[in-house]
């Protein structure tokens, strides 16, 4: 009975520490700071001749901050945070050859500079330079598409959650 009445207290105390720390931790995956609740994203500075691109990764970056939800899109005059892009370059290779030596296909790479500043407190909170690139075959814009998509996931995972 002296053993039972041990083990009821032992996994008693543990559970009530396990759900004691439990408390301080956020499961919504954001670390961004409490004051920053909405964010604005200007059309990306397009450094390239790739006509439409920055467009098209500012709307990608947009769209993905509405699914999250971490933070709600607003100009810039209203606006805690501000997330700014400079595409700097976009370059296309040779992805693979055939056994004739002849490109099966190609891709291409987007590099862009990205800054995550907080407006309230007047500074960056981070700033970094990201490269992905994106395979295709037959539509180059398939291989656009794909380094877009893989350079959002990147660029969201940081803003919300990897700083």
């Amino acid at each position: 009975m002296k053993n039972k009445k041990i083990i009821f207290i032992f996994l008693y105390s543990a559970a009530a520490l396990i759900i004691q720390g439990c408390g301080i931790y956020s499961f919504s995956g954001s670390t961004l700071p409490s004051h920053i609740k909405t964010v604005a994203v200007p059309l990306f500075q397009n450094n390239t001749p790739e006509f439409g691109i920055d467009q098209k990764l500012t709307d990608a970056i947009i769209s993905a901050i509405s699914k999250d939800n971490s933070l709600k899109i607003t100009d810039a005059r209203n606006a805690d945070s501000i997330l700014k892009g400079t595409i700097l370059q976009i370059t296309d290779r040779a992805g693979q050859y055939t056994a004739d030596e002849v490109a099966s296909s190609y891709r291409v790479t987007i590099n862009v500079k990205i800054v995550f500043e907080d407006v309230k407190k007047r500074k960056a909170l981070w700033e970094e330079t990201w490269s992905q690139w994106g395979e295709y075959t037959n539509s180059r814009d398939e291989g656009l598409d794909q380094a877009v998509e893989k350079l959002t996931t990147d660029i969201i995972n940081k803003t919300i959650s990897g700083w």
